[in-house]
């Protein structure tokens, strides 16, 4: 099973997209909300560089924004 953390706010429709896309594959997730929580926020602009939602780290492979060709392949899903 792949570790995915997917960082977000609540605001960000492209946020709930990719976590809407994650629970239909059965992929289970950890979410952070970057807006209320500042380690979240520091953690996710180490990895990805920027501040702009979502970031998914899908096993160590840094997605930004939803990405969903980029998304499939990290998750290995056969499409």
């Amino acid at each position: 099973m792949k570790m995915v953390k997917i960082y977000s706010t609540q605001t960000c429709p492209y946020c709930e997209m990719a976590k809407e896309y994650l629970a239909e594959q059965g992929i289970k997730y950890e979410n952070y909300d970057v807006a209320g929580d500042e380690a979240a926020r520091k953690e996710m602009v180490e990895k990805s560089g920027q501040m702009g939602v979502p970031v998914l780290d899908i096993d160590g492979t840094i997605i930004v924004g939803f990405n969903k060709p980029e998304m499939e392949k990290a998750l290995k899903l056969n499409k």
